[in-house]
């Protein structure tokens, strides 16, 4: 086998490597562009409830759950299992699963002692000249 047969072959697999990498990230993008839509539709469900619960719904509210359900149930025949996560950022960040009685943890250190109305001052440097 000749140098540029070596050349070629080695062209050829990078080729090959570079497409599994570009089909991996489109799927990839593919899944958290399905994600941000369903992440939407349970949104607009949830506000949909919260007003039915503190009886601000209108007349649109019943409709519009139904059609929700009913994408929310599509989506997840094509796309998987919906999983819901936490309004609670320090929770989602760790485990992704809803806990209704969590709560955000304390602050491993306290915030810096402030000498001017509540606004931590910065040091710069010396004031010698």
């Amino acid at each position: 086998m000749g140098l540029m047969d070596k050349v070629k072959s080695q062209a050829s697999q990078l080729a090959e490597k570079a497409q599994h990498g570009v089909e991996a990230g489109q799927a990839k993008l593919a899944d958290i562009q399905a994600k941000k839509k369903a992440d939407a539709m349970l949104l607009e469900l949830g506000g949909i409830v919260y007003l039915d619960k503190t009886g601000r719904a209108d007349a649109t509210s019943g409709p519009r759950s139904a059609e929700l359900m009913d994408l929310l149930q599509k989506h997840e025949a094509e796309h998987g299992q919906i999983t819901v996560t936490s309004a609670n950022p320090a929770i989602a960040e760790t485990t992704g699963v809803v806990d209704p009685n969590a709560t955000i943890p304390a602050p491993s250190s306290p915030p810096p002692a402030s000498t001017s109305g509540g606004i931590p001052q910065a040091q710069y440097g010396s004031e010698e000249t």
